[in-house]
């Protein structure tokens, strides 16, 4: 058995991202743990997200959404570790899971999440991070200065389903898709040794990967490394990295 280490802001974060690979996880027999900033308190994910982002569509699909609630039910879920607490290197895995509500901020421009990420990174131990969550290891720092992801071939998510999100929506929810005045391509992008160990994966426009095909799904492995571009690929994401353990 694993233990597994998810790291999260106290609201915001992307359902399918934490409880698919949480699920998939535990029925594994591995052990996944949580911390946020203060710890204590159940962190809580982007309502609109279970609720549906726009007139009912966009959120989360049913089976994710159960998994989530099965979640909320569990101790280590309603109480969880904070960062400070936590020692991320005791661990024996670390998931980065993202989100896009301004919740997010909290967690992916905590320095000491970089910190402490950036000493998991130095051990070796498999690493995985989807969609936003990619840009914690982008802002985590290794001995030289530069960014951990330099060197490594990742994904994330594409400058094109970013922009797409916030183009339907921005008339109703403003800036609710623009996590950062950046592009989240492109900040992993400018962390990379060369514009050449990015993977953008094909063309992805609706359907998701589910429990039992894996179609429409993409990922980037390299070594320990699995990074995922958004919630349509979280059970092969989640799958291909378990495959470490």
């Amino acid at each position: 058995m694993a233990r597994l280490l998810m790291p999260l802001p106290d609201r915001d974060f992307d359902v399918t991202e934490v409880a698919v690979p949480w699920k998939l996880a535990v029925e594994a027999g591995h052990e996944v743990v949580f911390c946020t900033e203060a710890g204590g308190h159940a962190p809580a994910a982007d309502p609109r997200l279970i609720n549906g982002v726009l007139f009912g569509k966009l959120g989360a699909e049913p089976e994710p959404i159960a998994f989530y609630r099965e979640l909320e039910g569990t101790p280590g879920f309603r109480a969880p570790r904070s960062w400070a607490d936590t020692d991320f290197t005791a661990f024996d895995g670390l998931i980065l899971a993202g989100g896009h509500a301004p919740g997010m901020r909290q967690y992916l421009g905590s320095a000491e999440v970089h910190a402490r990420t950036a000493a998991f990174w130095a051990t070796g131990k498999p690493v995985g991070a989807i969609c936003h969550g990619t840009i914690v290891l982008a802002r985590a720092r290794d001995a030289e200065g530069r960014s951990v992801l330099h060197g490594r071939r990742t994904t994330c998510l594409p400058r094109y389903m970013e922009w797409l999100a916030y183009a339907l929506t921005f008339w109703k929810l403003g800036r609710y898709y623009r996590t950062y005045p950046a592009y989240v391509q492109g900040e992993v992008m400018a962390a990379l040794a060369s514009p050449a160990d990015f993977t953008r994966g094909p063309i992805t426009l609706g359907p998701r990967g589910t429990a039992t095909d894996d179609g429409p799904a993409f990922v980037v492995e390299d070594g320990v490394y699995v990074s995922a571009r958004w919630p349509g690929d979280a059970y092969l994401f989640a799958r291909r990295f378990l495959a470490r353990f």
